[in-house]
């Protein structure tokens, strides 16, 4: 069952650019309707996109988001999940099929995390501007998913991290 009540605390780092109100709200929901299943990774990215978001930073261990917008700004945005242990050994093939599962919404971002964790995934980075997600290992390892032209179809309930966008 997906915690409903999910606090997101964020730290806006200066570099002499003040990021707007909106962004800064848009950033938060999005990071809020990933952890409480209420925002597909499609919808997020599509968020993001309007509003100059070119990229993001997910780092389990760190339970953080940071998300860099267009003008070299970015926003830090805790999110508190369960830690989950990560896997010693990278399974660029384990990480391949929790993104598919994604993908066919059969599983919840909470099992995304547990999945890819397992498959010894620290975190990723959402490439929005290059339609792309580099999944990482602790010791380099990496693992690309590029971003599909249309939805898979799917008879499943779940909203997931799936990866496509219109």
């Amino acid at each position: 069952m997906i915690q409903k009540s999910w606090s997101i605390e964020t730290n806006i780092r200066p570099n002499g650019l003040e990021m707007h109100l909106e962004q800064t709200q848009v950033i938060q929901e999005s990071a809020l309707g990933a952890l409480n299943g209420s925002l597909t990774f499609p919808e997020i990215v599509g968020k993001l996109a309007s509003i100059d978001v070119e990229r993001y930073h997910v780092d389990y261990p760190r339970q953080e988001i940071t998300y860099f917008i267009a003008e070299n700004e970015s926003l830090v945005v805790g999110t508190p999940h369960p830690l989950q242990p990560i896997a010693s050994h990278f399974s660029g093939t384990s990480l391949e099929l929790a993104a598919r599962q994604s993908q066919r919404n059969e599983h919840s971002y909470l099992d995304f995390i547990r999945k890819t964790t397992s498959a010894g995934c620290l975190g990723y980075f959402v490439q929005i501007t290059g339609r792309r997600v580099i999944y990482f290992g602790r010791d380099g390892d990496s693992h690309v998913e590029y971003f599909p032209s249309a939805p898979v179809e799917t008879t499943t309930i779940y909203r997931s991290h799936c990866l496509w966008i219109d």
